[in-house]
């Protein structure tokens, strides 16, 4: 979905067509898709080209994406070990960026079969820190699932495992529950996987958060919810804009002149205009325009959304060839 908000660019096209280009400030890269672990060599390209194509998933519209104004990038992702060695391209650009890190501990359940083992992960969250400072990178446990043999007690002693290994490596984490009625392929895929999972009550919600904040005590921790309606407030919880403005425009300690493009597009707005109305009712973030594209991460989560099946994702990612398209998705 566009943003009217941003700014109109004409750009010339991979077949040296001259087009119309949205050109926006914040990139998300991206809520459909793990760029970082998948698509690094795409987007790398893309940043040099200055441009890539972005595909409605319902219409199959294309939609150029300039990057020439953008100053913010938010990674999401579960696995950046590849991506590291190449931050200092985003560096030499002077760009804006953080990363949501998904570091869930599913191992034993076999519901992200193509993720690496925990403890490697948690490695490379280690080594992602240390390199970008841990304010620069959010820990989530999203989404939090239960089941006959996954309770509110056992995901509580594994998060409280990982925050004892990353209490010194972030500030943050972000917890979502998991929503399964409304995704009919999240229901096929958890069928498929022969997974019994089920949603939290709210005495289960009220429960789990009462335990969390122990932790988040314990481990210096800030703590928030992603796109969820419980007030839990009185844990200490609170409501997450994961496209974050404050974050974007403070935390990273760039100087003023080259946030200057950021902060006036912050300045024009209003905080209730700033919204991204293309997310869920109770999504806190700020508008970005998201490069990504749904059925091309291979990580093959049994209760990601953005996952038509597993034979439809490997035959998209085994067509792309080339990582010089302007589109992640083969034209």
């Amino acid at each position: 979905m566009a943003f009217k908000g941003w700014d109109k660019k004409i750009i010339t096209n991979d077949q040296s067509e001259e087009v119309t280009a949205m050109a926006p400030v914040i990139i998300s890269a991206s809520r459909s898709t793990d760029i970082p672990a998948f698509h690094h060599q795409w987007f790398f390209n893309r940043l040099k080209k200055g441009h890539c194509i972005w595909k409605n998933p319902f219409s199959q519209k294309k939609h150029y994406v300039s990057f020439e104004n953008a100053r913010a990038f938010v990674f999401w992702t579960k696995n950046p070990e590849l991506f590291i060695a190449r931050l200092n391209e985003l560096d030499d650009r002077k760009l804006n960026y953080y990363f949501q890190f998904t570091l869930n501990d599913y191992d034993n359940e076999g519901l992200e079969p193509s993720v690496p083992k925990l403890h490697e992960r948690i490695d490379t969250f280690k080594k992602l820190s240390t390199i970008i400072g841990k304010d620069g990178i959010i820990w989530r446990f999203d989404p939090l699932i239960l089941s006959n043999k996954l309770s509110v007690e056992s995901l509580i002693d594994r998060i409280s495992g990982i925050a004892s290994e990353l209490a010194d490596y972030t500030s943050k984490l972000v917890i979502s529950f998991i929503d399964i009625a409304i995704y009919k392929k999240v229901q096929r895929n958890l069928k498929i996987a022969c997974f019994n999972c089920h949603e939290f009550n709210d005495e289960e919600v009220f429960s789990f958060a009462e335990k969390l904040k122990e932790i988040g005590d314990a481990f210096n921790l800030d703590i928030a919810t992603c796109s969820e309606e419980y007030d839990l407030s009185e844990f200490g919880i609170f409501y997450n804009k994961c496209i974050d403005d404050e974050a974007l425009m403070g935390f990273l300690g760039y100087e003023p002149n080259i946030n200057s493009h950021l902060k006036e597009f912050v300045r024009k707005k209003s905080s209730r205009s700033l919204k991204d109305k293309g997310q869920r009712k109770h999504c806190g973030c700020i508008a970005s325009k998201d490069i990504g594209q749904y059925n091309t991460c291979g990580h093959l989560c049994s209760y990601c959304y953005a996952n038509t099946s597993e034979r439809v994702v490997r035959k998209n990612l085994m067509q792309k060839a080339t990582d010089n398209g302007e589109s992640i998705l083969v034209s």
